[in-house]
């Protein structure tokens, strides 16, 4: 079994800043790359940003020069640091892998819960 428990919502003023982090844990072999999405209400789940095994970021154009991405291998966590919030950052937050259980396995993606981020005067 695996989980991803996404952490470090809230609500925030424009301009402010928030971390997200996301714990994988449960039967893993091996993990690849890592990403985090959004919706908001009445929209479509739209990418925000992915980091690869080898730790190479990609950003959407909307969040590119205000938003981080990173990971740390060891502990199977990808975060996700936002500054410069905006009301239209304003979603649900998830984050995914791909995730192999074993070597005979292909990977393939978990998701987790979602976290709300709220950027709001």
């Amino acid at each position: 079994q695996v989980q991803l428990v996404e952490s470090g919502g809230g609500l925030v003023q424009p301009g402010g800043s928030l971390r997200l982090s996301c714990a994988t844990s449960g039967s893993i072999f091996s993990i690849g790359s890592m990403g985090w999405y959004r919706q908001a209400p009445g929209e479509q789940r739209e990418l925000v940003a992915v980091v690869t095994a080898g730790r190479i970021p990609i950003y959407a154009d909307a969040v590119k020069g205000r938003f981080t991405i990173s990971r740390d291998n060891a502990k199977n966590t990808v975060y996700l640091q936002m500054s410069s919030l905006k009301p239209e950052d304003t979603a649900v937050y998830y984050c995914n892998a791909a995730i192999q259980t074993a070597p005979s396995l292909p990977a393939r993606w978990y998701w987790g819960q979602g976290t709300q981020v709220s950027v709001s005067s």
